[in-house]
């Protein structure tokens, strides 16, 4: 989505300035007394104004990462991440969705390759040990999953904010890696959110094309037990796969999923560790060039968020 400035005001006819240097002569003996009551008490402190909290994505760089994720995806480079506004937005004071909480999960952070040791480090996922994350996949020019995956949790956030959602991001540029993926379901479940949704993009072969969404297995392992939340989190996956479809008209994918766009793992800890309903969607494959066109283009994403958005709406909603 380009933001474009605001339009030029229209030019206004030439304004006479005598009434104008009439009115200032009148005012200029109150005004000085005014100035030397204040210089005689003091300046009381205080004052107006700050610089508004923005929040951009971080652009597209160059970066050396491991040869391939424990996810399966081939990394990319990563870019430098932008400075991050609060992850956590204040609770709205109206709207649909007042009172619910949401957590998005921005998949994977640009700044991991430069923490290899860190990310590769094991977590524990009632399963099995797994890496504490990965680099991510990039589109062949080099477009990271990273960013695109924080670009649409931001955007999500924004319309899920005006539905009046609290909303809080796993991460959002604000810390050098990670988090890790077993820390990504505490903080939906710490958080007592009412629906997480992990964004990512897929880095399957050329030719394999469209989005999918995945949901929790029952696992009932070590710290993992999804049981109670299986039913939910496949309600609020197929919420999503219909409205995804519906915004952004992409397909489900062609290759996983069986043309349903849906698809069940065991194997992912921040699905095996959370407590609350949540899916992961992977929005499109980066390493097909018709998807990642899609990826790369702003007024794209913006639809992908809105899609995301309008599953978790449809979802709280019943």
């Amino acid at each position: 989505m380009s933001y474009a400035g605001p339009d030029a005001e229209p030019s206004r006819p030439p304004r006479s300035r005598r009434p104008l240097t009439v009115a200032l002569a009148a005012l200029l003996p109150g005004a000085l007394l005014g100035w030397l009551v204040y210089e005689a008490v003091g300046d009381s402190g205080g004052g107006f104004g700050g610089a508004a909290d923005v929040s951009s994505p971080p652009a597209a760089g160059g970066g050396s990462a491991p040869e391939r994720g424990d996810d399966g995806k081939k990394p990319g480079p990563s870019p430098t991440a932008s400075s991050a506004s609060p992850s956590s937005s204040a609770p709205a004071a109206s709207g649909p969705l007042k009172g619910k909480v949401v957590v998005i999960d921005p998949g994977h952070n640009a700044g991991n390759f430069r923490h290899t040791s860190e990310i590769n480090r094991k977590v524990n996922i009632g399963t099995g040990w797994k890496e504490c994350d990965t680099t991510g996949t990039s589109t062949n020019a080099g477009y990271t999953e990273a960013t695109f995956t924080l670009d649409v949790a931001r955007r999500a956030r924004t319309l899920l904010e005006q539905q009046g959602a609290t909303v809080k991001l796993t991460q959002n540029a604000d810390r050098p890696f990670g988090p890790c993926v077993d820390e990504r379901a505490r903080i939906g479940n710490n958080a007592r959110a009412d629906a997480v949704v992990s964004v990512h993009a897929d880095g399957s072969a050329e030719g394999n094309r469209g989005f999918h969404v995945i949901l929790p297995g029952s696992v009932h392992a070590g710290e993992a037990d999804t049981r109670p939340i299986v039913g939910p989190s496949r309600d609020l996956g197929e919420r999503l796969v219909g409205r995804f479809v519906r915004v952004t008209g992409s397909a489900p994918a062609n290759y996983v999923g069986d043309g349903t766009g849906l698809v069940t793992r065991t194997d992912l800890g921040g699905l095996n560790l959370s407590t609350v309903p949540k899916v992961f969607i992977e929005c499109g494959n980066m390493r097909d060039s018709k998807d990642a066109a899609l990826l790369t283009s702003g007024a794209w994403r913006q639809k992908a968020a809105q899609g995301i958005s309008e599953g978790i709406v449809s979802f709280l909603r019943g």
